[in-house]
């Protein structure tokens, strides 16, 4: 039997982080989990390309572009989207995540999405970096494994 785990990558690999700066009180606590976790598991400030959005509806067309140009093996996305008063709440979050999955499945490198939905800012606060951990450290070890996965995938085929 054969088994794909995560190993430590060999090769230097880039990563981008697409981060919205709506709602920057949560989302540069992502960034910052985010870039330390990489930067824990051997992933240079070099191998960083940071690109800021708006919001999180525009995540999508920027990871896109980012995934397309060859400039990063792995994308990270982060955001936050927190429950208002109106039904634009369930429309973002519905779009953003069509969006990013859409771009993971079809483009060329993977994307973890990082956005966070949540009913209030103590929640988002929560999950970025206080009690309920961080979403952004989550994506960052999660990207390193998704390259480790199809690195040792390309070398069977």
């Amino acid at each position: 039997m054969q088994e794909i785990t995560t190993k430590q990558i060999k090769n230097a690999k880039k990563i981008g982080i697409v981060v919205a700066d709506f709602n920057s009180v949560v989302t540069n606590a992502l960034l910052k989990g985010a870039v330390q976790k990489l930067q824990e598991s051997s992933i240079t400030s070099d191998q960083i390309l940071v690109v800021h959005v708006p919001g999180a509806l525009e995540l999508s067309r920027i990871v896109k572009k980012l995934s397309d140009s060859g400039l990063v093996d792995g994308i990270i996305a982060l955001g936050a989207v927190i429950k208002g008063e109106t039904n634009h709440y369930d429309y973002v979050c519905k779009e953003t995540a069509a969006g990013l999955s859409q771009v993971s499945i079809q483009g060329r490198v993977p994307v973890m999405f990082g956005v966070l939905t949540t009913e209030s800012l103590a929640q988002a606060i929560d999950r970025a970096g206080g009690k309920s951990g961080n979403k952004g450290t989550e994506c960052a070890s999660g990207i390193i494994q998704m390259l480790s996965v199809e690195a040792q995938i390309d070398s069977l085929v």
